[in-house]
């Protein structure tokens, strides 16, 4: 049996991490252009993306494609 954990970026990263180390690294302004979601683009917070990302499976999805990307 193989250990995925090792091998997956997410493991053990939560979402709100997730959306501060984005927005960090890339900023709220480039985050909203490469994801064109409103909670990036208008008045942008992590607390917004959080609930916006909690009940939007394919949005959740680009954010975290766009994670492992850096990674």
């Amino acid at each position: 049996m193989v250990d995925t954990s090792a091998t997956d970026p997410l493991h053990g990263v939560t979402l709100e991490l997730l959306v501060t180390r984005l927005s960090e690294y890339y900023g709220w302004e480039e985050l909203g252009r490469l994801i064109p979601i409103r909670c990036f683009n208008i008045n942008p917070s992590v607390a917004s993306s959080l609930k916006f990302l909690r009940r939007t499976p394919w949005a959740r999805a680009q954010v975290e494609a766009l994670y492992r990307s850096l990674c």
